[in-house]
């Protein structure tokens, strides 16, 4: 029986493949590259196209890719073989370090935003020598950024990059003020926990709805759904956990640390979690997880869901956004530490996030606005449209005894001013987890929760880390003027606090009376992605992208513009799927169904039974048929409304506004008419079959 460690990362050219298949020299500059950013000489270049190809082909691939991440939310790869032709007719395995740094996919089909029209086809990937390139079917994946002719970002990977780059430069100006000048970089690591639902793939083919929309437009609850809470950390049924083996096989082979498995609260829903990941490879990582989840899935005649809210009445799924700030040298920045220069240290850079969040929760909601992640925000253990932050108590004490100068006492010690006094001893956990939290301190780290399940995770930290970046570089032109350090800091801190303690909420999220404390704060609460998306083009934030070069102008606008055009079209393609539904499905089979109600209560009648249970239940059903009906006909003249409407912004908004609200009418009228019908003659699977079918 093969072990784990015999075959992790056997499918990734990593470090240790590098070692052994590069020279000593070659390998140092590589290094140098994926460490400093320094450019990849030509010749280098080619010594590691020629180890990588050899690499590759010794395990089975006879394709490579430049494989990368659009602006769609997914990824994209375009196959080219390694065969070059000889005069002879024979053919050699070949490639050069030009295609392996530089490649030119034009996939000029992708959403853009106007960066580029249909006509200007170039576009162009650069390799990304910080992430490990890989084999997936037999083709040598190689991460890299996507870029128009312009050297305009077409990706979501250029940005986070860029923004790495920019918390890097900041933080490094703060670290050399605390004399931490062994330290050379600093980069942000995360850990994306992930949620799913694992569904029957004979139901599933069965659901028009689940099949071009990934989620229910339709369905009654079951009898029975989560409220037992006995499917969370439950015994794994067999069928999911041979899913499971199968998928943690193929993401160790990848390289990816897939470290804990366990089910979700809601029935047939499932969570994996990964160890902690710079944050791009992270995110190449998590890509990578979504594609093999969907993919083993399907192996077991089992379908994956990643959709923010496959099922009304039930949890959806998030993705836990565990994000913190590292050292080369090993130091974790949200780490309190155990001397006074370390507290300080840390104090500063969570405040710094502090002030980050509060002055930029528009971009945070904005990076997990989807019309999808819409539906799950405010309910079932999701948190809240509101961005708020959770300390705990231990270090709310902390927060407040700065604030008001009074000391803080516990375990014998004193806390009284920064930089002159250690720390209260900080449990890694100081408190309990809020799960109605968008953003919680858990000990070390920030836990980001209100990112959809199938969201990429690059635009979160893309905001997290340029908003952190900006309280960083505020901090440090202040520090670096100062004339006693130790004084200026802990006014810094202590003012800092003052003005950004609104974002600070270690209550319940759901309760109704946050949302009007929230109202009285000045916090914001963007219930929907198209007001939320309205603030990436407010002065401050295109500031902020721009003086740190994460996005230009136009790139800002070009997001924007993607991001409404997406929402339009994701519920346009609801709606029509709602409006097929009800016309071949449902509709029809509630007619035939009365149709047979009709004959029974006539036949009864005759028989003198003038009160029948059938006679009931078809006027019951007929009234609500008829409503079915008008709504049916209300929704198709609303969407040739929308046809109208060329604006990306009007047309959002008309699509919350109008589109929606009827399609929720016209599935609780047939959901109500489901739980008067008889199963056999319901024409698609019920929520008991889709949440209960895997055993």
């Amino acid at each position: 029986m093969k072990q784990v460690t015999d075959y992790f990362g056997c499918l990734v050219f990593n470090d240790k493949v590098m070692k052994s298949k590069l020279s000593s020299d070659v390998y140092k500059k590589l290094k140098k590259t994926i460490n400093d950013g320094k450019e990849l000489d030509i010749s280098v270049a080619n010594s590691v196209a020629q180890a990588m190809k050899d690499w590759a082909i010794e395990n089975g691939a006879t394709h490579y890719t430049h494989w990368f991440q659009p602006m769609t939310g997914s990824t994209a790869e375009k196959h080219d073989s390694f065969i070059s032709p000889e005069d002879d007719g024979s053919i050699i395995m070949e490639f050069k370090g030009k295609e392996l740094i530089k490649g030119e996919p034009d996939a000029s089909s992708f959403p853009s935003g106007g960066l580029r029209a249909t006509c200007e086809a170039r576009g162009y990937t650069a390799w990304d020598p910080t992430s490990y390139a890989f084999i997936k079917d037999k083709c040598l994946c190689i991460p890299t950024a996507f870029c128009s002719y312009g050297g305009e970002a077409l990706d979501k990977k250029t940005p986070l990059l860029r923004s790495m780059q920019a918390l890097n430069k900041e933080a490094l100006r703060i670290l050399k003020l605390f004399g931490q000048n062994s330290v050379t970089s600093v980069k942000t690591t995360v850990g994306p926990e992930q949620e799913y639902f694992l569904i029957d793939k004979e139901m599933y083919e069965k659901r028009k709805d689940l099949i071009y929309t990934g989620r229910t437009l339709f369905g009654a609850m079951a009898p029975k759904g989560q409220e037992l809470d006995d499917h969370y950390f439950g015994s794994i049924k067999t069928r999911v956990q041979e899913f499971m083996n199968d998928l943690n096989e193929e993401l160790w082979k990848l390289g990816i640390l897939a470290k804990t498995e366990h089910n979700e609260v809601a029935p047939a829903q499932h969570e994996l979690a990964p160890i902690f990941a710079t944050t791009n490879i992270a995110a190449d990582h998590n890509q990578i997880t979504m594609e093999m989840m969907q993919r083993i899935a399907k192996k077991h005649d089992l379908v994956c869901l990643l959709h923010e809210k496959p099922f009304k009445g039930v949890n959806g799924s998030g993705k836990h956004n565990n994000w913190s700030m590292s050292t080369n040298t090993g130091i974790n920045l949200l780490e309190p530490g155990d001397t006074p220069a370390e507290n300080a240290q840390f104090l500063l850079f969570l405040v710094s996030v502090i002030k980050a969040v509060d002055e930029y929760q528009d971009l945070l909601r904005i990076s997990v606005a989807s019309a999808s992640n819409d539906f799950r925000l405010g309910a079932n253990e999701a948190p809240p449209a509101i961005i708020s932050i959770f300390l705990g108590s231990e270090l709310q004490a902390v927060i407040d005894s700065i604030e008001t100068g009074k000391p803080l006492k516990t375990d014998g010690k004193t806390f009284l001013k920064i930089g002159a006094d250690v720390l209260p001893p900080l449990p890694k956990d100081t408190t309990d987890r809020n799960r109605t939290s968008p953003f919680a301190f858990t000990g070390n780290k920030f836990e980001f929760r209100a990112l959809g399940s199938s969201d990429s995770i690059s635009c979160a930290n893309i905001m997290l880390n340029t908003a952190v970046s900006e309280s960083l570089r505020q901090f440090a032109d202040r520090l670096e003027k100062a004339k006693d350090f130790s004084t200026e800091l802990h006014e810094l801190i202590k003012e800092t606090i003052i003005k950004h303690k609104r974002i600070i909420f270690n209550g319940n999220g759901y309760d109704d009376s946050w949302v009007q404390e929230a109202k009285k704060r000045g916090l914001l609460n963007l219930k929907s992605t198209p007001e939320a998306l309205q603030y990436y083009l407010h002065e401050k934030n295109v500031k902020l992208f721009t003086s740190h070069d994460i996005y230009s102008v136009n790139e800002i606008n070009a997001r924007y513009e993607i991001g409404q055009e997406h929402y339009s079209k994701i519920v346009n393609i609801e709606a029509l799927t709602c409006l097929d539904m009800l016309n071949k499905d449902y509709l029809p089979a509630i007619s035939k169904y009365t149709k047979n109600l009709a004959e029974t209560a006539s036949l009864k009648k005759s028989l003198g039974v003038s009160d029948s249970y059938e006679l009931e239940i078809l006027n019951k059903i007929s009234g609500e048929l008829a409503k079915a009906y008008k709504v049916k006909l209300d929704l198709k003249l609303v969407l040739d409304g929308a046809k109208n409407i060329s604006d990306c912004t009007e047309l959002s908004m008309y699509y919350k506004n109008n589109v929606l609200p009827l399609m929720e009418e016209a599935r609780e009228i047939i959901d109500s008419i489901e739980l008067d019908v008889d199963s056999r003659d319901w024409p698609v699977p019920s929520y008991g079959d889709l949440l209960y079918s895997v055993k």
